[in-house]
C-alpha cells in the first residue's frame, strides 16, 4: 500500500500527465476504427489492432487510474531502454482484471462497482509509428507491452463527469440497447478518457466499450 503522499503525489502526477488531452481530443492520435453501424444510443465499431503500454494495479477504481500513471507515465517519459521519450496518445483505458468475487462488501468507483481487492488494468495506446519489435522494453517488469487483436465493439459516448452514478446510467443503457437489438457480448466493460480531469466535465469525451460476440 502506497504511503499517502506517494498516493496523493501519484494522482497529481496523473492529472499534469493527462492536461495535453485536454485542450482537443481530436488532435490526440486514438486506435484506427471504423463505424460499421449507428444506432440510437450507441454505435458499432471494427477496431483495427494496436499496442498498448499496461500495469495492472489494486483497486479501488478511482485509485488505479493514479497509481497506474506512475509507472505508464514513467514508461512514455524516458524510463525504458534506451531512456526514450514516447508521445502520448488516447484514450486511457480501464477495466477490471478479473471476474470480481461475490462478497457482501459495497465499494463505489468510477469504472465499476467491484470489492477493495479487484485489481485493474490500466492501459496507454502506443503511436502507430511502433511496433512490437521497435517500442523500448520497460525499465519496470510490471509494464507490459501487448498487441490488442482486432475487435468489434458495441460504444456508447458521452460528456459529464465521471462519477460512479453517471458511468453506472450510462452502462446500463448501453446494456439494454444491445438487448434490444438482440447482441450480445463478452468480457468486462471498458471505460475509455480521453480527456484531462481539469477539463471542464461539458467538454469531455467519454466512453464504454463492450466487446460483441
Amino acid at each position: 500500500m502506497y504511503p499517502l503522499y506517494k498516493r496523493v503525489g501519484l494522482q497529481w502526477i496523473a492529472a499534469i500527465g493527462l492536461i495535453s488531452m485536454a485542450s482537443s481530443a481530436s488532435a490526440i492520435e486514438e486506435p484506427s476504427y471504423k463505424v460499421i453501424k449507428e444506432y440510437a444510443q450507441f454505435e458499432v465499431r471494427e477496431y483495427a489492432p494496436y499496442i498498448v503500454a499496461e500495469v495492472t494495479v489494486p483497486g479501488p477504481a478511482d485509485k488505479a487510474g493514479g497509481v497506474a500513471f506512475g509507472y505508464l507515465g514513467g514508461y512514455i517519459f524516458g524510463k525504458n531502454k534506451g531512456t526514450k521519450k514516447i508521445e502520448m496518445t488516447a484514450p486511457v483505458s480501464q477495466q477490471p482484471a478479473q471476474a470480481p468475487v461475490p462478497i457482501k462488501i459495497d465499494m463505489t468507483a468510477p469504472v465499476i462497482q467491484k470489492p477493495v481487492d479487484q485489481e485493474f488494468v490500466v492501459q496507454f495506446t502506443m503511436p502507430k509509428t511502433f511496433t512490437m519489435a521497435t517500442l523500448p522494453e520497460p525499465n519496470d517488469p510490471k509494464v507490459k507491452l501487448r498487441e490488442v487483436p482486432s475487435q468489434t465493439l458495441a460504444v456508447i459516448t458521452y460528456s459529464g463527469s465521471w462519477s460512479q452514478n453517471l458511468y453506472e446510467e450510462k452502462l446500463a443503457a448501453l446494456r439494454k440497447a444491445l438487448q434490444d437489438e438482440g447482441m450480445r457480448t463478452k468480457g468486462e466493460a471498458i471505460f475509455s478518457r480521453y480527456n484531462g480531469p481539469v477539463s471542464l466535465p461539458f467538454l469531455r469525451r467519454n466512453e464504454i466499450w463492450l466487446e460483441l460476440l
